[in-house]
């Protein structure tokens, strides 16, 4: 009779930022089971009830067991991608990493930042989280890629801009699974930090050279 819409049935939308929320919570619950009992012993259904979402939800979010780890991964690739897009105009890449990076972002809770480096250094004897990592850090060539193309005054899709971004990306991850084996009895130290970032700017400096001569200084 009325020309009013009929009342939503069923659960309302979940909202980017829920959605997020959830992957991250789930991501969290995987990493502390597969940290206690092994990839290949933990099953979605564990993972799911650890979390206290259904299965559906668990796979609707991930195509694979081994993918719950992403969400923690990214806060690390994240951190780099903020400190990159935050490169200043006529400052070296080296001296802005030694000012600026963290390893993960600073909204990170200290949990969240030894979730991260569990997963790291399981990835070490876990082939399947390993690929997973991978494929998540080459993803993140993008990224590194646009901003080298600018400063380079070349197309992202240049041939030496993919090659630097590649160099870039490698030596992230080397400096990522050295930060995690190293902190896996101290934790993040300022001594700690303090070599990790003289480490990465020092391996940065040999695969980035000439680029504060581009375009963008």
């Amino acid at each position: 009779m009325g020309g009013g819409r009929a009342p939503r049935r069923g659960r309302p939308p979940v909202s980017d930022e829920q959605r997020e929320r959830q992957r991250l919570d789930i991501s969290r619950h995987a990493v502390r089971l597969f940290a206690e009992q092994g990839v290949a012993a933990t099953s979605g259904e564990q993972i799911a009830r650890a979390a206290g979402v259904s299965e559906r939800t668990l796979w609707r979010y991930f195509s694979t067991k081994e993918s719950c780890v992403e969400p923690l991964l990214t806060k690390t690739i994240d951190a780099f991608r903020a400190v990159l897009h935050a490169w200043p105009a006529g400052i070296d890449l080296t001296e802005h990493l030694r000012a600026a990076y963290r390893p993960v972002l600073e909204s990170s809770s200290s949990a969240d930042i030894e979730a991260v480096h569990t997963v790291v250094r399981l990835t070490r004897d876990e082939p399947a989280l390993r690929a997973a990592y991978l494929m998540l850090r080459e993803r993140a060539e993008d990224t590194f890629a646009e901003v080298l193309a600018e400063r380079m005054g070349m197309r992202a899709d240049a041939f030496e801009v993919r090659a630097q971004a590649a160099a870039v990306n490698a030596v992230l991850k080397v400096a990522a699974d050295r930060l995690a084996h190293d902190t896996a009895e101290t934790g993040i130290t300022p001594e700690v930090l303090h070599r990790h970032r003289e480490q990465l700017a020092n391996a940065l400096s040999l695969v980035t050279r000439g680029l504060s001569d581009g375009r963008g200084n």
